[in-house]
């Protein structure tokens, strides 16, 4: 079932556990977070730009458990739907077009997202590319900022890089993900190993909570959630996925059966008092979730 977060931070500050019982109020155990920092990366995804608003609110009454945005993003989505999940800044950035995309860079800092109500923090490192010793640095600075501020902090570690030939490999990965539990990560998102026994010796060898990255697209919804099952079987904390969710054909329906499969349960949709300002006061045609 895996581990009890609380128990793994007996030690830290009330105001950081505060944060990551919002993290995790549905189970303390298990986290469904959906990442929808891809816009900066890639371009406009599916569901966003104007429709932002309306996706992030299919994910939070649909028992989702956080999700993942760039701060100019925060500020284009209403914060009534964060009465119902959590809010991650991300603050790591590189675009797909830019000479060596692995090269991330900070472009937020842990007081932007503060201000702006976020209950963690996420940074992006790719172990093993050319920029991989500022890019740890980097990290090093957040992590020192949470600890100063009590807020979590959540380590995108990936193996990239000229060098890297199989970003899968089960020794790569777990030294990515050594790198964050090492410099203070709360929670660690990274690839899915192939393997059920590799994937049991990774997150039974790491002392923080591993959440399995979405990848790629998958058009059978069956294939996603045997995907699922077997990282949870593995001993995921969870999985931090994207695409599959705001690019299938009904986010709403996909985010519940995926929290269904993660929490083995899910709450009911939000009350009206929980969603949108009515549409007569706000003006805003994507005020409402279908």
């Amino acid at each position: 079932m895996g581990m009890d977060w609380m128990q793994i931070f007996d030690g830290a500050s009330s105001a950081r556990k505060l944060r990551l019982l919002r993290l995790c109020r549905r189970n303390p155990r298990r986290m469904l977070v959906v990442p929808l920092d891809h816009p900066l990366t890639d371009g406009p995804i599916a569901g966003g730009g104007f429709g932002l608003n309306r996706l992030v609110g299919q994910l939070a009454t649909n028992g989702a458990d956080a999700v993942v945005l760039h701060k100019g993003s925060v500020r284009r989505v209403d914060p009534a739907w964060f009465t119902q999940m959590s809010l991650i800044v991300h603050l790591s950035a590189s675009t797909a077009h830019a000479p060596d995309p692995d090269a991330k860079c900070l472009v937020a800092t842990v007081e932007e997202a503060l201000r702006l109500g976020a209950d963690a923090v996420s940074v992006h490192v790719n172990v093993g590319s050319r920029e991989e010793a500022r890019q740890i640095a980097d990290m090093a600075v957040v992590a020192e900022a949470c600890d100063r501020w009590n807020i979590p902090l959540m380590a995108m570690m990936y193996p990239r890089g000229p060098e890297v030939t199989d970003p899968r490999d089960p020794a790569l990965v777990s030294a990515a993900v050594t790198v964050a539990a090492e410099l203070g990560a709360d929670l660690i998102k990274t690839y899915a190993l192939e393997s059920d026994v590799d994937m049991l010796r990774l997150t039974a060898s790491c002392p923080v909570p591993i959440l399995v990255a979405g990848g790629p697209r998958v058009g059978d919804e069956k294939a996603l959630l045997e995907f699922v099952d077997s990282a949870l079987r593995g001993g995921a904390a969870g999985v931090a996925m994207g695409r599959n969710i705001f690019e299938s054909d009904n986010p709403a329906a996909t985010t519940r059966e995926l929290a269904r499969l993660v929490h083995g349960d899910v709450p009911p949709p939000a009350p009206v008092e929980f969603c949108m300002k009515d549409m007569k006061e706000t003006g805003n045609h994507e005020a409402h979730v279908a």
